[in-house]
């Protein structure tokens, strides 16, 4: 039995601990949409499903339908930019105003109304350098 224990200490301290997603590049290479209906379809709904309900499988895509977090225009602007976890960065992808609008969208659909519009200045304002992908 030792021989077996031991193998699995091995693999066990060997697998990666958190995969984190890139940059978004193929699928969203020369995103044309800008109303937020469209951005969200083109680029968000393949993880965060049409509803908005998210999923679970490959990854954990969040729900954004009824997500509270979504109160703080803030908040979405900055994931949709700077990603986190499995959800790739934008920035340098879409532009000010299909981000605004799509965070408008999310912010306003899937059971959501919160109050508030963004608009590209809030998003250019908390707009960064692009993120560099480490190797």
């Amino acid at each position: 039995m030792r021989p077996i224990f031991l193998v699995l200490i091995v693999t066990c301290g060997t697998l990666p601990q958190r995969a984190l997603a890139d940059a978004a590049t193929v699928s969203t290479r020369g995103v044309t949409a800008v109303g937020g209906a469209s951005v969200y379809r083109e680029v968000c709904q393949g993880c965060h499903m049409p509803g908005g309900r998210g999923a679970v499988g490959a990854g954990a895509f969040p729900a954004l339908a009824g997500n509270g977090r979504l109160a703080a225009a803030n908040y979405p602007i900055t994931m949709v930019l700077n990603g986190r976890g499995g959800m790739p960065w934008f920035n340098g992808v879409l532009s000010d105003t299909q981000i605004a609008n799509v965070v408008n969208y999310v912010r306003t659909h899937f059971s959501n109304n919160y109050a508030g519009t963004t608009t590209p200045a809030d998003v250019a304002a908390l707009r960064g350098p692009v993120p560099k992908l480490e190797h």
